[in-house]
């Protein structure tokens, strides 16, 4: 019978086996540490990119506060003007209303059958007090006022019959009052209802 040792033949497989093993296991490390150098390239690529992305902007935005913050100075100045203007445009309102007033006033006095002995003006509230040849002179006067643009409305107080002996006349005195447009009253707030807790 003829003997075969097998042993040397089986330590060589299995040496064979263990290199093979040892190969895959080398290769498959390699492989996991290429891609594992790839992602991290990769991600460190991205990142350098998106940090130079966020310097730019920040970059931009301080060109951007720069831009907003003269705006915002502009926009100041633009409102302090506009409350100059506004102050520049009541004060020559109110230094031309009354001028206006007293020009459709003297406007609507009848020529020669009517004079003005007194004049006050308060708070839209304007006194008139006045001789006239008659009544009627009166009447025209207050027409005459009722339509001027500057005066609401038109209330007779008093008209008193007087004799001139010296001069053989009968003359109407008068008082009247007028409400202008110049003056408006501040309208009341509306009052808030407390809250109940």
């Amino acid at each position: 019978m003829i003997r075969i040792n097998l042993l040397p033949f089986r330590a060589a497989r299995k040496k064979e086996n263990i290199k093979r093993q040892i190969t895959v296991y080398v290769l498959v490390a390699f492989l996991l540490l290429s891609g594992m150098a790839y992602y991290f390239i990769r991600l460190s690529s991205q990142l350098a990119d998106l940090k130079k992305e966020e310097k730019d902007v920040r970059a931009e935005l301080i060109t951007y506060d720069k831009t907003i913050k003269r705006i915002q100075d502009l926009e100041k100045k633009i409102k302090e003007i506009k409350v100059k203007l506004d102050v520049i445009k009541g004060l020559e309102k109110n230094k031309t209303g009354p001028v206006h007033l007293l020009d459709e006033i003297s406007k609507a006095v009848p020529k020669d059958k009517l004079w003005l002995t007194s004049l006050t003006e308060s708070r839209g509230i304007l006194n008139m007090s006045g001789t006239a040849m008659d009544n009627e002179t009166v009447a025209l006067f207050m027409t005459n006022l009722e339509k001027s643009s500057f005066i609401k409305t038109v209330d007779l107080k008093s008209v008193k019959l007087q004799n001139l002996s010296d001069y053989k006349l009968r003359v109407s005195n008068f008082d009247m009052q007028c409400r202008t447009y110049a003056f408006e009253e501040k309208k009341p707030r509306p009052k808030q209802k407390s809250k109940r807790r």
